[in-house]
């Protein structure tokens, strides 16, 4: 009765639903029961999960759960941790073509004080679409300029952006600049297209000597006023977050692996088209990889046309920590429900299936310093989970029940509502 009660409010919620309610927070203990549990941490079994207050507090077969527990009999479904974007600017971006619904970028090309959850919309219509594929968190990144600012990861319901905000600051952004030289006519010889390159670094170089120039004056209070550029620099230079060098290039990789080196800060790859060329090097010096775009074709002729999908696997086999990522910009933030099949690509092509769950879950998790909170199924962790119908990573799958933090979330969007919408015409004129 209660699994046919559980799928008649999903129901009802899909057919009601245009505009998603944000969950209030959870006020009961939930118990799951009777459902293969899936930690990825730990092996897979038959049982059972309690949270409270937002929390996982028990794990296993057999559970007691404390007075006015809501039980919930799932019997044949499946319990994930909630999935993982890890690169996005979805909540900064809606329609491309009317630019008051844009702000992912500012102008100029340093601005690591710009602050991406300041700009978040919690109802932009693509956040539903993207949570009811079991995307629950994202980690939501500034693009412009070349210093772009800071990324946040945001849980994906909420009334406010304060509401949504899981960690920030998550790390600064750096679009590193290009080290080809194109000896094409009709563009200069080598030697001179070498200037702008230089002018770059240069720039990048002098801005991390202005930052730690303004810490060291400020340990010793001797700052004449308060920079905020330099300000957001700090937890950086401190090595409290990493910078995200986003790069795909062997030579991008190596001179931002070198910079990174050279400077004594952390550094997470992002994009890392040829970071399957650069394992060793990534891999001595612990830089993990987000690598997106793997549904896409080669950087090179001379490539095999399915390199981009068999990267994560390279990344594994060469020891160098990694999550996936689905395709990133502005124009790709509606198409984040996406993520568990760039993953599931990955494992076609050599990543085993166990690793490619991972890469969207606690791998993603911990990349982005939060897996002390989610990313898997743990006494202690956030009870961001996602009831299925059979193995998220298929296409054929459908995520039936979402909890962020313990709050049941409304998984209604407009692709559900205009499917049912046009399902009943059909069903109108075969009627008449």
């Amino acid at each position: 009765m209660r699994h046919q009660f559980i799928h008649l409010m999903v129901l009802t919620m899909f057919l009601m639903s245009s505009d998603q309610i944000p969950a209030p927070p959870q006020s009961t203990p939930i118990l799951l029961t009777n459902a293969t549990i899936h930690p990825v941490t730990q092996p897979d079994f038959t049982g059972n999960i309690l949270f409270e207050k937002g929390k996982i507090t028990q794990l296993g077969r057999d559970i007691t759960p404390p007075p006015e527990t809501d039980e919930w009999d799932i019997s044949g479904m499946h319990v994930y941790p909630g999935l993982i974007s890890a690169g996005t600017t979805l909540g900064l971006t809606e329609i491309s073509a009317i630019r008051a619904t844009e702000d992912h970028r500012e102008t100029g090309w340093l601005n690591p004080n710009v602050r991406a959850e300041r700009a978040y919309n919690p109802d932009s219509e693509s956040i539903p679409v993207t949570r009811s594929n079991g995307v629950l968190l994202a980690h939501v990144v500034p693009d412009g300029g070349r210093v772009s600012g800071t990324s946040a990861v945001m849980e994906l319901d909420g009334w406010t952006w304060e509401d949504c905000v899981l960690s920030a600051p998550v790390g600064i952004h750096i679009r590193w600049p290009s080290m080809k030289i194109d000896k094409s006519a009709p563009n200069p010889p080598g030697e001179k297209q070498k200037n702008p390159r230089d002018i770059q670094m240069k720039q990048l170089d002098d801005m991390m000597a202005d930052a730690r120039a303004y810490m060291i004056a400020g340990e010793n209070h001797a700052n004449s006023g308060t920079d905020y550029r330099w300000e957001a620099m700090l937890p950086a230079l401190r090595k409290d977050i990493p910078f995200f060098i986003h790069a795909n290039r062997v030579l991008q990789i190596k001179a931002a692996v070198e910079w990174c080196k050279r400077n004594d800060v952390n550094m997470v790859l992002v994009g890392g088209a040829d970071s399957w060329r650069t394992t060793e090097l990534l891999k001595d010096n612990n830089f993990p990889v987000i690598f997106e775009n793997p549904l896409s074709t080669p950087i090179r002729r001379s490539e095999s046309t399915n390199i981009k999908y068999a990267v994560p696997s390279l990344l594994l086999k060469g020891g160098v920590k990694f999550c996936v990522g689905a395709s990133p910009g502005s124009f790709e933030a509606p198409h984040q429900r996406n993520v568990p099949y760039e993953a599931a690509m990955a494992a076609a092509h050599g990543l085993p299936k166990d690793e490619a769950l991972k890469s969207v879950t606690i791998y993603a998790a911990e990349i982005l310093g939060i897996g002390d909170r989610t990313g898997s199924l743990e006494i202690g962790k956030d009870a961001t989970i996602i009831i299925t119908d059979g193995d998220p990573l298929e296409i054929t799958t459908h995520v039936e029940i979402a909890f962020i933090e313990g709050k049941l979330i409304d998984l209604g969007d407009k692709h559900k509502s205009l499917y049912e919408k046009y399902r009943q015409k059909y069903l109108q004129q075969q009627n008449r």
